[in-house]
């Protein structure tokens, strides 16, 4: 760490910052170029006229809750200009301020360079999602502080991270899951978050029209869960499969999801028992964005960006750990690699859909064997302590 602390101490926050900074000046010249904020534009148009809000036969376009539609009003309304850049602006405040919350949450020493480290790694597979305006940006720090408010108990706070997540996105719901197995208590807290945000449109329109909209969506979550083809091309773990001539079918498919999602809330609540309060919240967030970007028959490439962050301060708080290692240069490396995949047309071509699944896979595999091999170093002086 003696040679990349000077460098990486503040560069790469303010690389993360600058690159945003440039983000924001680009929509600014021009709102709908490689941009998908007009589609959310699209959805508060059409649901303040009394138009249908989703296209179930392709299942494309507006994907997200009727909700949605209600909150992006105001920003609507700003214009494309000013409101486009507050939405991403507030995408970007969401998620970095959840990854400084983690990283004060794991304390210790050089937490300026853990946070600083931690974000350069992520920075060019987050950076697409970041110029695209996509929810998922700010999914990702909604989902993030509801894992940390959740373990702390934080009711309050749950409810709200909980409902802003199920509105940026509907495969929230995951997450919701997770955090009630982990904290049985707050059940009706997100219970109750999930029914907020599914009333906010009944205040707005008619309930002939709202009831028609949710039929709409709930269809369009079955049918891409069913028939994920298409127009859309998924970026899941399904995608090596198919590139390389050996698709699975959609039942082998779902048996593969239904496992790794047991196996994922049987990890989660393994880290939750068994690791330090100030790490458990890392370690459980990146399995579940692992599981939410590997496993989800709807994630496109930009989704990665989703475990990007918590991949990238699980690696520098790795190296602090450990010290600069051979495992840590690789899983360094490794992840700032990925996010270059895209960034000439003919590795785009090459690369998309089927390497971010398998790099992010390894990446994370790797990560989450780190973090449980520290919860079976705790054990046995847990237990030293017990019976001293």
């Amino acid at each position: 760490m003696m040679v990349t602390k000077p460098v990486f101490d503040r560069l790469g926050f303010w690389l993360w910052v600058g690159s945003f900074l440039i983000v924001l000046g680009l929509a600014l010249w021009s709102p709908d170029a490689r941009s998908v904020v007009h589609i959310y534009r699209h959805g508060s148009e059409a649901f303040l006229s009394g138009q249908p809000l989703y296209q179930v036969e392709v299942a494309m376009g507006y994907l997200y809750a009727p909700a949605f539609a209600v909150l992006y009003v105001p920003l609507l309304k700003l214009g494309p200009y000013l409101g486009d850049d507050l939405w991403h602006i507030l995408g970007f405040s969401v998620l970095t301020f959840a990854a400084m919350r983690q990283v004060r949450k794991l304390g210790g020493q050089e937490q300026t360079w853990l946070l600083s480290f931690g974000l350069f790694l992520a920075l060019p597979v987050a950076l697409a999602a970041l110029r695209n305006g996509q929810a998922t940006i700010l999914l990702t720090g909604a989902c993030w502080f509801l894992t940390l408010s959740t373990l702390e108990g934080r009711r309050a706070e749950s409810f709200f991270w909980a409902m802003l997540a199920i509105i940026a996105k509907p495969t929230a719901i995951i997450m919701l899951l997770l955090a009630g197995a982990l904290r049985p208590r707050l059940i009706p807290v997100l219970v109750l978050a999930v029914l907020v945000a599914l009333a906010i449109p009944y205040g707005f329109a008619s309930t002939d029209y709202v009831n028609a909209q949710y039929h709409d969506f709930f269809r369009l979550l079955t049918s891409m869960t069913v028939d994920p083809t298409g127009p859309f091309v998924p970026a899941d773990f399904t995608a090596p499969f198919a590139r390389f001539g050996m698709p699975l079918s959609e039942f082998d498919a779902t048996i593969v999801r239904v496992f790794a999602g047991l196996l994922t809330l049987w990890l989660v609540l393994q880290f939750d028992r068994r690791l330090d309060t100030n790490i458990s919240g890392l370690a459980i967030f990146l399995a579940a964005a692992f599981y939410m970007c590997v496993f989800n028959p709807r994630v496109e490439q930009n989704t990665y960006a989703m475990v990007a962050v918590p991949a990238g301060l699980s690696i520098a708080l790795l190296w602090r750990e450990k010290g600069a290692g051979a495992m840590c240069w690789f899983l360094a490396a490794f992840l700032f690699v990925t996010g270059l995949t895209s960034a000439d047309l003919r590795m785009h071509d090459l690369f998309h859909p089927w390497f971010r699944p398998i790099s992010i896979s390894i990446i994370a595999c790797v990560l989450v064997g780190w973090f449980w091999t520290q919860g079976r170093q705790k054990a046995p002086a847990a237990g030293a302590v017990a019976h001293g």
